[in-house]
């Protein structure tokens, strides 16, 4: 066969399918990087919907929910500076000056002062962005590992081991 090895396992599937018509016109291309890539897109943009709709139900979009579970994970006293927060999630500072005065708006962050320095705006979650984020968290765990039932918990794991090895290797400052 070509250099490609469609596997038989994923036959079934899309990729599976795309692989083999590929393989059938240019045998010479190896495609192992669709069986892989591919799949990982399809899986993100299949499991975004029902994720992003649990967010939805606690009145939050994805980036909102970001934010207060970056809080929410720095443990007490659930604050940050700005340029932790958009460091942490890797997005401008002005993308998270818009998802900070809808928090700030909706009473789910304040910002004030810090102690030692009075230009410093530090973010923290109020008692309800810390209440939201956490059952919208919870929430969001549930609908993850239902999503995952199809593999067994070894699975599951030598699945995340693999993925983070991935991670590590496409760009070693993931870590």
């Amino acid at each position: 066969m070509s250099r490609q090895a469609v596997d038989e396992e994923a036959s079934s599937d899309h990729v599976g399918e795309r692989r083999r018509q590929w393989a059938r016109e240019l045998p010479d291309v190896d495609t192992r990087g669709m069986a892989i890539l591919g799949r990982a897109r399809w899986l993100t943009l299949a499991v975004r919907p029902p994720i992003e709709a649990v967010f939805a139900r606690h009145g939050l979009d994805s980036g909102e929910f970001d934010v207060l579970a970056t809080l929410l994970r720095s443990g007490p006293p659930y604050r940050l500076r700005p340029t932790e927060l958009y460091r942490s999630l890797m997005i401008s500072s002005g993308g998270l000056t818009d998802r900070l005065a809808r928090l700030e708006q909706a009473g789910l962050v304040v910002r004030s002062a810090a102690e030692k320095d009075g230009r410093s705006l530090p973010v923290q979650l109020t008692e309800e962005g810390r209440e939201r984020a956490e059952t919208a968290f919870r929430e969001d765990m549930a609908v993850e590992a239902e999503l995952l039932a199809g593999l067994n918990d070894e699975e599951q794991r030598h699945l995340a081991d693999l993925l983070a090895k991935l991670c590590v290797a496409v760009n070693p400052d993931h870590r």
